[in-house]
């Protein structure tokens, strides 16, 4: 199974800013932390995303029909990440809304341009 997700960024602080607000709202808090790499989790036995730059030294650049996806508990929490997003300067990538029978999902990308959804079952 999946322990992390790591996407790339060309600003480790700016990277920062932005998952230490977005992800404390689902009560996640860094795990470890470094000058290229930062984890955030809730502990280290569950998934965990992390930010880094990229180790070749290369640009960062957004993989395309990648995507992280963060799995929340109700649809009020997939609303509200997915207006925090926004609110922290991220970009729109599809309204909270039902995909699906049983899926329900908000889209968007971080500063970076990384694709990001938060979801839940149900």
């Amino acid at each position: 199974m999946i322990g992390y997700v790591t996407l790339g960024t060309q600003d480790i602080n700016r990277a920062s800013a932005f998952y230490d607000a977005l992800l404390s709202s689902l009560g996640a808090k860094r795990l470890m932390d470094t000058e290229s790499f930062i984890l955030w989790g809730t502990s280290f036995d569950v998934a965990s995303l992390a930010v880094a730059k990229p180790f070749d030294g290369e640009p960062q650049s957004v993989g395309n029909g990648v995507m992280a996806a963060i799995q929340v508990d109700a649809k009020e929490t997939v609303d509200a990440l997915h207006a925090k997003a926004l609110e922290l300067g991220g970009a729109d990538e599809g309204a909270p809304g039902p995909r699906g029978e049983g899926f329900y999902a908000g889209y968007f990308r971080d500063l970076d341009g990384n694709k990001l959804n938060a979801f839940v079952m149900g």
